[in-house]
């Protein structure tokens, strides 16, 4: 049987992560793996989270089975959060997925059965999992403009022109705030071309609501995701909790549909638990249960929308002192895109010499796109992360 097989190839992240791991250097520094560090370099658990569990440990009575579309209370409050009566409620149904990744591959199945072999537009470039997750599910991924590497922004005025050619029979992903890799995002009025081309050609639109608040606060971050809603008959969501709550590990995600009306929001209920009972029966409850808990709790929810921007700002401040640093000993304005952009990441426009130069030369592990995850940056000291990139050049 295994004869007939090949090694796979192995996941770059994970990869470089093993590298850093065996690395003995003291000062190595690890700007790879998408994980949110305090300004010790832990990725801490949530204060809200640890009060949550605690409730939870006390009260739980059983470990049965919770049912095929998950945790209910879970997955309406992050409707709720989402949306926030936006559009009419009628028109939303959700399940639970393990995690972000989880909410993606329920999505791909259902939109394999609807368009069975449908491309599925994603931004040039993307998060690395879209692409090999599009094809194992067996759709057609292709590369929409996006990204500008010149001038570090997004070439909207191309991304728009390809939307514009587009047609009911395709599927556009978008990232809905906290672009992965680059950091540059859609501006409110770009979004709101980009729902208006969208309702204009009939493309359904999918998108990857991974970063939550991370970016500039929970409300500016949903802008993207609620006007595609208001616009567009029909659409996908996948939501993850694992930045925005801390849960990594737990694997927490909500697919969310939006229908044009309730009767075909309940089609595509059925659709989705469908998919789940075929692929991994249901969700694990525990991280589901942790964020239940908080959203419907007034005090611990003020204490988490707190912890949340106290990451958010962290990681901004971050944003300010790399680029003041890079200002400073450069003489040049070159990465002032750093400060500009929103979210973990932002590519920093080095050669693949170059990354590999940071590595072996300065412990400093990003992956070879240059993509830097901004929260993994020691805060007391940018200076010496900034002479190392112009160390490297480009």
């Amino acid at each position: 049987m295994f004869e007939t097989l090949k090694k796979a190839p192995v996941d770059k992240i994970f990869a470089l992560l093993g590298e850093y791991r065996a690395d003995d250097r003291p000062q190595k520094l690890d700007l790879g793996i998408g994980v949110y560090k305090d300004a010790t370099g832990n990725t801490p658990v949530m204060r809200a989270v640890t009060k949550a569990e605690k409730r939870i440990f006390d009260a739980q009575t059983t470990k049965s089975y919770v049912g095929v579309s998950g945790n209910r209370g879970f997955c309406d409050t992050i409707v709720d959060l989402v949306f926030a009566d936006r559009i009419e409620g009628d028109r939303i149904t959700s399940v639970q997925a393990p995690g972000g990744t989880g909410s993606l591959w329920v999505i791909m199945q259902l939109l394999k059965r609807a368009k069975p072999g449908a491309t599925v537009w994603i931004s040039d470039p993307s998060w690395p999992n879209h692409y090999p997750m599009l094809e194992l599910a067996g759709l057609n991924p292709q590369y929409y403009p996006y990204f500008d590497p010149e001038t570090r922004s997004v070439k909207f005025d191309e991304m728009l022109a390809a939307l514009d050619k587009m047609g009911p029979n395709d599927i556009v992903l978008l990232h809905a705030c906290c672009h992965n890799p680059t950091g540059a995002n859609l501006t409110p009025e770009q979004w709101d071309q980009v729902a208006q081309s969208m309702k204009r050609t009939g493309a359904f639109p999918f998108l990857d609501l991974a970063y939550l608040g991370f970016g500039d606060g929970l409300e500016a971050d949903a802008y993207g995701v609620r006007k595609m809603a208001q616009t567009c008959p029909e659409l996908m969501v996948a939501f993850s909790a694992s930045k925005n709550f801390g849960l990594y590990r737990e694997r927490t995600g909500v697919v969310i549909g939006v229908a044009a009306n309730k009767d075909s929001a309940n089609i595509v209920f059925s659709q989705l638990a469908n998919v789940i009972r075929a692929s991994f029966s249901q969700s694990p409850d525990h991280g589901a249960e942790i964020v239940r808990v908080i959203m419907d709790d007034p005090e611990l929810r003020a204490q988490w929308e707190d912890e949340l921007k106290e990451m958010r700002d962290q990681v901004l401040t971050l944003r300010k002192n790399l680029a003041g640093s890079l200002r400073k000993l450069s003489n040049s304005d070159e990465f002032d895109f750093v400060e500009q952009h929103r979210g973990m990441f932002s590519l920093l426009g080095l050669s693949k010499d170059a990354v590999e130069k940071l590595k072996k030369q300065h412990g400093i592990y990003l992956i070879d796109d240059s993509r830097a995850n901004i929260a993994g940056i020691p805060e007391h000291d940018t200076d010496k992360l900034a002479a190392a990139i112009l160390d490297v050049g480009k």
